[in-house]
């Protein structure tokens, strides 16, 4: 099927059936996982007799699910992750669908060993008109799918990208990293203050996105994004950022 769209004053057309889905879904073995946080847990409903597990002699499956989405899959954040209020994600999603840029960086190493995106590598590639930037790592591998980051120190975003970003109205940023921020960086999140611009006017309508995965067969470019999550009154959601090249 092919939808005529018009977005941020410009006419376009997308075929449905061609798209690149970025998420990294959450799994009960091979999972990826940061911040030590326990691996997602899959475990049949049990009451009385019955059991939700066709295997095991139940009539239908029926599985209890344990997991942290900062930790085990690809989520979307909104400002109450570093917010006392409880502002959540899925009031923050107004729309679902944005012009997005998907923009390949290779991190540079600093002095202390850190390996960083810097505003000179993203700022000046930005293109008119978009309202969400997907940022992709290199060197670029399928691992990224099943990485176990804790305690590795991972690739994170300079803060002045970030800040950056909000002031030129990018409402929408999605990574490949675990977090846009250091692991350790005694609570600071300067990048995630930064973006949503809190305290002072914090942006509530703005979103983060971690652990996505674009593949190498995925030109750098403009994109229809198509940001799905899963309706969770919570700061951050497993969601599914889906991709449609423009014609």
């Amino acid at each position: 099927m092919k939808l005529f769209i018009e977005l941020n004053g410009r006419s376009f057309q997308i075929d449905t059936n061609r798209f690149h889905d970025l998420s990294i879904p959450l799994r009960h073995n091979g999972q990826l996982n940061a911040y030590y946080i326990d691996d997602p847990l899959f475990s049949p409903f049990q009451l009385g007799t019955f059991i939700g597990s066709v295997a095991e002699g139940g009539p239908v499956n029926c599985f209890d699910v344990r997991f942290n989405p900062h930790g085990n899959c690809t989520h979307t954040e909104s400002v109450g992750h570093i917010a006392p209020e409880r502002y959540s994600v899925n009031t923050a999603l107004k729309e679902h669908f944005f012009l997005c840029q998907l923009l390949s960086v290779e991190p540079m190493l600093e002095s202390n060993g850190d390996s960083v995106i810097l505003p000179e590598q993203i700022i000046p590639k930005l293109e008119n008109n978009v309202d969400a930037i997907a940022i992709r790592t290199l060197p670029n591998s399928v691992q990224k799918c099943s990485m176990r980051y804790s305690g590795t120190n991972p690739v994170y975003v300079d803060h002045r990208v970030t800040k950056e970003l909000a002031q030129r109205g990018i409402r929408h940023l999605l990574v490949d990293l675990p977090s846009i921020d250091r692991e350790e960086d005694q609570g600071k999140l300067l990048a995630h203050h930064a973006f949503w611009n809190y305290p002072d006017d914090p942006r509530l309508n703005a979103t983060i996105t971690e652990f996505i995965y674009a593949d190498n067969s995925i030109p750098d470019g403009t994109y229809l994004l198509n940001l799905q999550v899963a309706p969770l009154e919570l700061d951050a959601s497993p969601s599914r950022p889906v991709l449609f090249p423009l014609i």
